[in-house]
């Protein structure tokens, strides 16, 4: 059984995650979302709420796709929640080329750690290549319309968080 764990902090989940996982579902049998515990970033969704939104946009996915798809919380180094998971790929998503310097140096490292596990950069299409999280909550938090950029429940969560 392939396994890909596809990482981030999915706060919140927007188009370009979606479209990321529905075509890293492609490529595997099990995707793992790890939805990562980064207490620095300051969520502005709880754990609990971000692996809800992924559990309910991935489930019409998951049944589209014959891929299991399940969020898996972690506050570990990516490499080891990879083996906690049994991943011998993790997904990653660019959408520029400031994406790909850093995902380049995570790379470099993760192989030093396990050269076992392979990473594969999916990129965004273009019409969700803009699309960031931050930007998604900076908008939503002036009043902006997000709806262009998440789904409709997503858009609803943004918009009772923010009034």
């Amino acid at each position: 059984m392939r396994i890909g764990l596809y990482p981030g902090t999915f706060d919140p989940i927007t188009l370009g995650h979606i479209d990321i996982i529905r075509r890293a579902a492609a490529l595997v049998d099990r995707l793992v979302i790890g939805v990562a515990i980064n207490r620095d970033k300051g969520p502005l969704f709880s754990l609990e709420e971000r692996v809800a939104m992924i559990e309910a946009e991935c489930r019409e996915l998951s049944e589209q796709t014959g891929t299991e798809i399940v969020p898996h919380p972690f506050e570990n180094l990516l490499i080891d929640c990879a083996h906690d998971v049994g991943a011998q790929i993790i997904v990653r998503g660019l959408r520029a080329v400031a994406d790909f310097e850093y995902e380049f140096q995570m790379v470099g490292m993760n192989r030093v750690l396990d050269d076992s596990v392979e990473t594969v950069f999916l990129m965004a299409e273009a019409r969700h290549q803009a699309i960031a999280s931050k930007l998604v909550k900076e908008i939503a938090r002036l009043g902006g319309d997000v709806s262009n950029f998440v789904t409709p429940p997503v858009h609803e969560a943004l918009k009772a968080r923010f009034g």
